[in-house]
């Protein structure tokens, strides 16, 4: 009934009774999804040993942490790790290095992967599209070493295949030191990585279309779409739920953009460019014994990364009603 005036509705009344209800009806639930319980009850487990337990270890980065002390022992120094690690000037490089390689490679690493599979999903002979799927997974199974020993070969000065190609079409007059700039280091870290994982990472759009109803399409064809509309109308709207979770959780990590590809095709000319916060954590905390220093670079990247994480939901869960929680 509508009520007139400034007269509120009064909020429910819990009564004892629905509150019965309401856990009966709960673990009524909880019965009937017994077995489910029971086979997540091990990752559940296993999620708290290896994620919950270690982060215990926190406290290192407020000690001057002695591996042969005992934790009464330590001597405790506040936040005096975290104001070492904001006074350093090579920190502030770092985390340049970090944000700039971990946004270009969410650009290509996210949005390549979904045209890849939307192409791949408009082909119709089978054989092709099986074909060109395994061949774009295979470099995800090839190691970081081998992928960064291919590339560095590639760009050789001496015999690489791409200067030894630019100088055969007479497009330039001698060999371009391609490892050797430091500005194109970035670029050639998110090329390698879209290289390896491309494929990969379509299979779950690729799962995804397969889910979108077939009547949808023959509903587009009937109102004169051709197939780039049936894409653009049918398709992506189809794997909108799958792309924004996706995203989401990709901004999450967006910190966690590992070492290796860094360590690996990085040199000493381009390192101001090649350093980030996971390998300055391994070089001046770990590498120098500097336990609780590393520690405390380590709880900065996870605060940060849990602050993108939350924004990135907080934004899409107001603006486009999806999120992951």
């Amino acid at each position: 009934m509508r009520l007139r005036g400034n007269i509120e509705p009064l909020p429910p009344v819990k009564t004892p009774g629905r509150q019965t209800k309401t856990q009966k009806r709960f673990w009524k639930v909880f019965w009937r999804q017994r077995y489910l319980y029971a086979m997540s009850l091990p990752f559940v487990v296993w999620v708290f040993v290896f994620h919950y337990v270690p982060v215990w270890g926190w406290t290192m980065a407020f000690q001057n942490y002695s591996p042969g002390l005992s934790f009464f022992e330590q001597e405790w120094v506040g936040f005096q790790h975290f104001i070492d690690l904001f006074s350093d000037e090579r920190f502030y490089r770092v985390l340049r290095n970090t944000f700039a390689m971990a946004v270009m490679g969410l650009v290509a690493g996210f949005t390549v992967p979904i045209v890849f599979a939307l192409l791949l999903n408009e082909v119709r002979q089978e054989l092709f599209k099986r074909t060109v799927q395994t061949v774009s997974y295979l470099p995800h199974f090839v190691s970081w070493v081998v992928v960064a020993g291919i590339v560095t070969k590639l760009l050789s000065t001496s015999d690489g295949m791409i200067n030894e190609g630019l100088l055969a079409l007479n497009l330039v007059d001698q060999p371009i030191p391609f490892m050797a700039k430091e500005t194109w280091f970035w670029g050639i870290v998110t090329l390698s990585d879209l290289w390896k994982e491309m494929g990969w990472n379509s299979i779950i759009f690729l799962a995804a279309m397969s889910g979108v109803s077939p009547e949808l399409y023959e509903a587009a064809k009937a109102d004169g779409a051709g197939r780039f509309r049936q894409m653009w109308h049918v398709t992506l709207p189809g794997i909108r739920s799958t792309i924004i979770v996706l995203l989401i959780l990709s901004i999450g990590n967006l910190m966690s953009i590992g070492f290796e590809r860094q360590l690996l095709l990085g040199n000493p000319l381009v390192v101001d460019y090649a350093e980030v916060v996971e390998l300055y954590a391994l070089n001046y905390g770990i590498g120098l014994n500097r336990f609780s220093f590393g520690t405390a670079i380590s709880i900065f990247n996870s605060v940060i990364a849990m602050i993108l994480l939350f924004t990135a939901n907080y934004l899409f869960k107001k603006y486009s009603k999806e999120s992951v929680y």
